[in-house]
């Protein structure tokens, strides 16, 4: 009997990503982040495009000129569900949304750890006169209180509403993470009433998180020690920077916010839940010791 539940511990471990995925994770509700018109559009941005792969190319499923952003809700099964809850910002330069493996996958292998995955397709491309991450920071508020104010009716902890981001969408976790106490954005509904504090923070490979000027994180990125705990993912050869990762590490450590960060020497950029060999492939595992290292998931 002992060595039959080694066995089978043991099947578990190895058990690939792609097994996980055919058991879990199907896309439920599908809402409007906004109740009318998002915040300050005016009509400029072209239709929104999606663009996928063709019969036997690699899987994509990339969206551009997104003016009404969504919050897509994948729930894990009833009897796995521990009421914590991931709003997933895939990547893209703030041009793009890379929407399956920076997106719809990872709340596949959320659901696998009982965790709801809630995929923010947020605006882009950056609109003129604004900052690039301007309106999808304001995309980002307000995502992160429509959770917080939905938690009893969707039976979800109002305490345990995390971000995770990719890229740009890295970025996106880390502004929406230091900027939660003033919104972007006139106030429109008893929605906004409601924090729009992300709990826990997983940011992988971001960019955009430096000065251009001087040494240190850019303007929007503003640690301070209610800054929610975090975790940093990034490659030595990611020609995005190691060093986003680093100064934000470094300002999290100032600010005594509990912080983890795992630089691999190889992995380059916008690998996402494409899993390999080599070690940088290892973060989701690394991602889910952490939940649990923090007293997230239990």
């Amino acid at each position: 009997m002992k060595a039959t539940s080694i066995l089978i511990g043991t099947s578990c471990v190895v058990l690939s990503f792609a097994a996980i995925c055919a058991q879990a994770g199907e896309a439920g509700l599908t809402l409007d982040v906004w109740p009318g018109v998002a915040p300050g559009e005016t009509g400029a941005i072209p239709e929104e495009k999606l663009e996928q792969n063709k019969p036997g190319e690699r899987p994509l499923k990339k969206i551009t000129n997104v003016s009404k952003p969504t919050l897509t809700v994948f729930r894990p099964a009833k009897e796995k569900d521990t009421g914590i809850s991931v709003i997933i910002a895939p990547g893209g330069g703030y041009k793009m949304l890379m929407m399956d493996y920076e997106g719809e996958d990872v709340a596949t292998w959320l659901n696998g750890l009982g965790i709801t995955g809630i995929v923010l397709k947020y605006r882009i491309p950056g609109r003129e006169g604004q900052p690039k991450h301007q309106a999808a920071l304001q995309d980002a508020q307000r995502a992160v209180s429509i959770v917080r104010a939905k938690a009893k009716e969707w039976n979800l902890d109002p305490t345990k509403i995390g971000m995770l981001g990719f890229s740009a969408g890295g970025h996106l976790t880390g502004a929406a993470s230091t900027n939660f106490e003033k919104r972007l954005y006139e106030t429109t509904d008893e929605i906004d009433a409601v924090s729009c504090r992300p709990d826990f923070s997983i940011l992988i490979y971001p960019g955009g998180m430096l000065d251009k000027e001087k040494p240190g994180l850019a303007s929007e990125i503003m640690v301070s020690e209610k800054t929610p705990p975090a975790f940093l993912v990034m490659s030595h050869d990611d020609n995005v920077n190691s060093e986003n990762c680093i100064y934000y590490y470094l300002a999290l450590k100032k600010a005594k916010v509990s912080a983890e960060m795992h630089i691999y020497a190889q992995g380059g950029h916008g690998y996402g839940m494409r899993v390999g060999e080599k070690p940088h492939n290892k973060w989701i595992t690394r991602c889910e010791e952490w939940l649990r290292v923090q007293g997230i998931l239990k």
